[in-house]
């Protein structure tokens, strides 16, 4: 069975989406950070925001993770990802530069 011990900054980022907290949600991406939702770019806060509306915090999305990897500056976490929006297993990748996040990726896990 794979680790589910998810190293930080990436595990708070997940408590705060768990929680549905728009503001640690967002804090915890760069200025600059960027979502890649399957595809769908989002650049900034002001654009992860109104994507994260509609489709994330606002759906009130949930991610129960199954398995986490660690690749240099990239944290992978696969997990059950519930929502109003979308539901099923997804991947993300984290970019993380310090403490950090400046992308995740989502796609199919």
């Amino acid at each position: 069975m794979a680790d589910q011990t998810v190293p930080e900054p990436v595990a708070s980022f997940l408590e705060a989406v768990n929680r549905h907290d728009e503001a640690a949600f967002l804090d915890a991406f760069a200025e600059d950070g960027a979502v890649d939702d399957w595809g769908r770019v989002f650049t900034g806060r002001e654009q992860i925001k109104g994507w994260s509306d509609g489709e994330f915090i606002g759906a009130r999305g949930t991610l129960a993770v199954e398995e986490v990897e660690v690749s240099g500056s990239t944290i992978t976490v696969i997990g059950d990802w519930r929502s109003q929006h979308a539901n099923g297993r997804s991947r993300f990748d984290f970019e993380v530069d310090g403490d950090t996040l400046t992308r995740m990726t989502i796609r199919e896990g």
